[in-house]
């Protein structure tokens, strides 16, 4: 490690609040330097101050090549992580993206001047992480409080159909991102900018002469610079589906290559191409072809039930008894029927599609649906991606209504889908008409409920609890009790310590039923203050009377969130006590609230009201929408925050008589 001092004195006499970085030039100035805080983001621990990229197609060689600069600024020790660097490469059997020309120094500031510590290129690794996957990856040195980092490379890939995608936001603030991209005339892509944070700058001009071919031939290349300034952190939160649906990027997919030659090659398909590929497809394709005869799997009685409803729910029902789910989606490969049956496990793919086959071959309405998950982002609609999809259902039609069926796991009623699969939309693959778009929305409610009665006895609180789960609050509690019912029991006293649960039983649910009841009697031993007066005891006791929370802390924290809030479904949140005190005195109840959501979007409902003999508490949170665009995410935070409160912070003050 060789370190260079430069005797450049620092600006120390300008102030914090004047102070700024030079967010357009990937040279170190004082001010980066001398620059301590973020005033826009107190929380960052790191600051991309500046960041450039320019891809072009070279001219001897043909591949795409990437010219890659960034400067950031380490704000505390919490930053110092960003000084590991890491660029991922891909090889296939034959080609490979390869990576030059790594530079990177570290600029200290020490006692008025600035040092600088370069990276030994013995500190530059390769990590091999899969057959096709290899990591290079460096951590730049000397790295201290303030330091500020800047580092170069060049990347070459073989990959032209995949041009250089451009990340212009990142998990820290980042000042300035620019990316200059030159693109033959005779390549032609697809380009879609993602976020929403529009270019501060987007030029474009013509360069004559870029690419040269044979015989005289030659391309000019569109040159163009697009700029986003001043881009917040993204912050991931509860209730998002993958970060990539959000980030502020630039991707570009292929459409045509037109060669020196004249020939073109048509890269990006039509749907029309794409179903005729996957009904010719010898792993999905030929799965979903597959002449399957429903007297071999099902039952006289099934095959010749009248009510088509039924006999679906018969049909789902042997899926899920017979094969049971390996824990692989798979959709493009190792989708086999035949091992399937055979092994009596297998893929999602292999399971659903059998599904489809044997409903298809009892003449209902049955098609694959291929979606993409959740975590893995949405599927693009403009134009084909097929690697875009990493999972299939099904989809039913019995008379005026559409069902969407999942079969590998044994406990999901039908017409229900795993969490994971509410990810808005599907494509529904029809060999006869072709595929289509169809929207995914659940349609019930999910509501969690509570209802109890409590006596102060022997200075221990006694209850009786009601617990209705419906929707995804009961699938999940349905999966888990089916799974290990001892254990589902043990948890949930895990899950609330200071209660002795003298009794918990669970009334057994129906197969296809969307809901889930429970009863619990329980005793929590109370603390209550005691004073003697004239000879007399009397006793105090202050109760938390919500025993049962939605949420045990505000899911919501930023100070601004750029995407939507997507719960998947909408849902209900109702507490209903009834306190006996017929030996007491009231001395304090929780004060009433009520809060709304515009449009009725949501709503939080809180209303205690005092009896003869009881206290009555009313406690109800609804979320009318299973999406909310980010416009309602500082009233969901002050919805969430109040209810945090009431959960936490209701009293009620009983004396003894």
């Amino acid at each position: 490690m060789k370190t260079l001092l430069i005797n450049l004195l620092l600006l120390s006499t300008i102030s914090i609040s004047a102070q700024t970085y030079s967010s357009e030039d990937f040279e170190v100035s004082p001010k980066d330097i001398n620059t301590t805080t973020f005033l826009k983001d107190d929380t960052a621990n790191a600051l991309v101050i500046y960041e450039y990229g320019k891809s072009y197609i070279d001219n001897d060689d043909y591949l795409l090549k990437t010219k890659y600069q960034k400067k950031v600024k380490i704000l505390n020790r919490n930053g110092f992580k960003y000084a590991t660097v890491k660029v991922p490469l891909y090889n296939d059997k034959s080609k490979k993206e390869s990576i030059k020309n790594i530079t990177a120094k570290t600029y200290n500031s020490n006692n008025g001047a600035i040092s600088v510590t370069r990276l030994n290129p013995d500190d530059i690794f390769y990590e091999k992480n899969t057959e096709n996957h290899t990591t290079v990856k460096f951590t730049l040195p000397n790295i201290q409080e303030g330091s500020v980092i800047t580092y170069s490379y060049e990347l070459s890939s073989p990959y032209v159909y995949k041009y250089h995608e451009w990340i212009f936001q990142e998990d820290i603030p980042k000042l300035y991102s620019e990316y200059v991209t030159s693109i033959p005339g005779n390549y032609n892509y697809n380009i879609k900018l993602v976020g929403p944070y529009k270019f501060f700058r987007n030029d474009s001009k013509i360069e004559g002469h870029c690419l040269e071919g044979p015989n005289g031939a030659y391309a000019d290349c569109g040159v163009t610079k697009y700029v986003i300034k001043d881009l917040p952190a993204f912050i991931e939160e509860d209730y998002m589906t993958s970060k990539s649906n959000y980030i502020s990027r630039l991707d570009f997919e292929l459409k045509t290559i037109k060669h020196f030659d004249g020939s073109v090659d048509q890269i990006t398909k039509t749907w029309k191409n794409v179903d005729h590929e996957l009904k010719t497809d010898k792993d999905i394709g030929q799965q979903i072809k597959k002449s399957i005869k429903a007297k071999d799997f099902l039952s006289a009685k099934v095959i010749n039930e009248q009510d088509e409803l039924k006999k679906a729910k018969a049909i789902y029902a042997y899926i899920q008894d017979q094969y049971s789910w390996n824990g692989d989606y798979k959709i493009f490969t190792d989708v086999s029927l035949k091992d399937l049956i055979k092994n009596k496990s297998g893929n999602v793919s292999s399971i659903n599609i059998l599904l489809n086959s044997l409903l298809e071959d009892c003449n209902i309405d049955a098609k694959p649906v291929l979606i993409s998950t959740r975590n893995n982002g949405f599927a693009t609609k403009v134009y084909p991606v097929m690697s875009d999809f990493n999972y299939l259902i099904v989809q039913v039609k019995i008379g005026a209504e559409t069902f969407f069926l999942d079969a590998a796991e044994a406990s999901l009623p039908f017409g229900s889908l795993p969490f994971r699969c509410l990810n808005r939309y599907g494509r529904v693959i029809d060999f006869k008409k072709g595929s289509k778009w169809v929207d995914i929305e659940v349609k019930n409610i999910s509501q969690l409920a509570y209802r109890l009665e409590i006596d102060i006895k022997n200075d221990s609180l006694e209850a009786t609890v009601g617990v209705n789960k419906t929707g995804y609050y009961a699938i999940d509690a349905k999966r888990d009790f089916n799974r290990h019912q001892a254990q589902y029991k043990k948890a949930f006293q895990d899950n609330y310590p200071l209660f002795n649960i003298l009794e918990h039983t669970v009334e057994p649910p129906e197969r296809n039923d969307l809901i889930f009841k429970e009863t619990l009697h329980l005793k929590q031993g109370l603390e209550p203050i005691t004073k003697t007066a004239e000879g007399v005891t009397k006793k105090t006791y202050y109760i938390n009377p919500i025993l049962f929370t939605l949420f045990k802390k505000n899911p919501f924290t930023l100070q601004q969130r750029s995407y939507p809030i997507d719960f998947g479904y909408k849902n209900i949140y109702t507490y209903i006590l009834k306190l006996n005190t017929h030996n007491f005195t009231v001395a304090e109840l929780p004060k009433n609230s009520m809060l709304s959501l515009p449009n009725n979007a949501g709503s939080l409902y809180y209303k205690v009201n005092q009896a003869e003999d009881f206290i009555l508490i009313n406690l109800k949170f609804t979320l009318n929408k299973p999406l909310y665009d980010q416009e309602y995410y500082e009233g969901l935070k002050l919805l969430a925050s109040t209810l945090v409160n009431i959960q936490n912070n209701s009293i009620i003050v009983l004396n003894s008589i």
